[in-house]
């Protein structure tokens, strides 16, 4: 893989500060299982918004694809298809919604807001057209964290590769290498608004019939404001670690912004999931189910459709192992298991 394409997918923003504490956070909680349960009948089965899934994760978005292989989103959104579990089709998808959302069977959509607005709503109207379950609203970012690997390497993107979803012609700036610039990030400031707000929310919940999710969320009180505007879900998420850097570890963040919305909508979570334990920690922690993005594409990089087959099919085992093993027959048993933090109290009993 080529180095500057290997970093815009690894790396993070700052010095990636955000990126590493992810799996540092989720490194430190630790589950306390049950035991003497019979977990026989041990399942990942799950429902995510309202419909079932062979396991609590869907596929986050992530943009381009075929920067990893030349079949790009058509072959990770096969691999999903087969797993049983939702793929989210990005804005900045390498190949059209359509062509992705028939290859997926099941599928979400994500926006970004762009400063045309009519062809923002026109994306909205091929979603629902092509038989998208949701729409999945990125709100974190205003615009692209300053990503040093990308500067340094003055990424751009190869000819081949492109926003198949906006019209032919547009996001020539991301093949445009420049010198201490990142060309996609030039392209997403010219393409993407600043100015989104809560009345833009409003504006989409009222456009749309589709379950509408917030990918992006941070704080409980924006938590309790998400649910108050009609919002079905939140994905709890730091971007990857590819936004603000030095901004808190999401999995810091679930229990307390689940605390905040109960039942009211559903919690997602993302930023730094790689194995199915890490799965079975989101769960503990409040969420329905994780986005998992960047071990897919490595999957994908490796061995194509197989390759992503693969890394989907080993969570699958590792999930209901982890499940199994923490005396769960099921995720909705593994959301009353009990978690505690690396600097657990024994004297006190709390975690600090």
């Amino acid at each position: 893989m080529p180095k500057d394409v290997w970093d815009f997918v690894a790396g993070g923003s700052g010095r990636e500060l955000t990126l590493a504490a992810n799996r540092s956070a989720l490194d430190a909680v630790h589950l306390v299982p049950r035991i003497l349960r019979d977990v026989s009948g041990c399942t990942a089965g799950t429902t995510l918004l309202g419909r079932d899934a062979a396991m609590p994760l869907a596929v986050a978005p992530v943009a381009y694809h075929r920067l990893l292989h030349p079949e790009g989103e058509l072959a990770t959104a096969r691999a999903a298809r087969r797993a049983g579990v939702p793929f989210t089709i990005g804005t900045l998808s390498s190949y059209p919604l359509e062509e992705v959302a028939a290859a997926a069977g099941r599928s979400w959509f994500q926006l970004y807001w762009l400063r045309d607005e009519a062809r923002l709503f026109d994306l909205v109207a091929r979603a629902e057209d092509a038989g998208c379950e949701a729409l999945m609203l990125t709100v974190d970012v205003p615009w692209m964290g300053r990503r040093l690997r990308d500067i340094r390497n003055r990424f751009s993107l190869p000819a081949d590769v492109t926003a198949a979803n906006l019209p032919a012609g547009t996001g020539s700036e991301a093949h445009t290498a420049r010198r201490g610039a990142s060309a996609v990030a030039a392209h997403t400031s010219v393409a993407m608004t600043e100015a989104l707000t809560w009345e833009h929310v409003e504006r989409l919940r009222a456009r749309t019939r589709l379950p509408l999710i917030l990918k992006g969320v941070l704080d409980p009180q924006d938590a309790r404001i998400a649910a108050d505007h009609g919002v079905d879900a939140l994905v709890v998420s730091n971007h990857g670690g590819r936004q603000l850097d030095g901004a808190v570890p999401a999995s810091t963040m679930l229990p307390e912004v689940r605390e905040a919305v109960g039942d009211r909508v559903e919690v997602l979570f993302d930023s730094g999931v790689r194995t199915g334990t890490d799965v079975l920690k989101a769960v503990a922690l409040g969420a329905s189910g994780v986005l998992l993005g960047r071990p897919l594409l490595w999957g994908l990089a490796v061995g194509g459709e197989a390759g992503a087959d693969t890394v989907l099919r080993i969570l699958a085992e590792e999930i209901r192992d982890a499940l199994g093993l923490a005396g769960c027959d099921s995720v909705a048993a593994a959301r009353l298991l009990r978690t505690v933090r690396a600097d657990y109290d024994r004297e006190s009993g709390s975690a600090r």
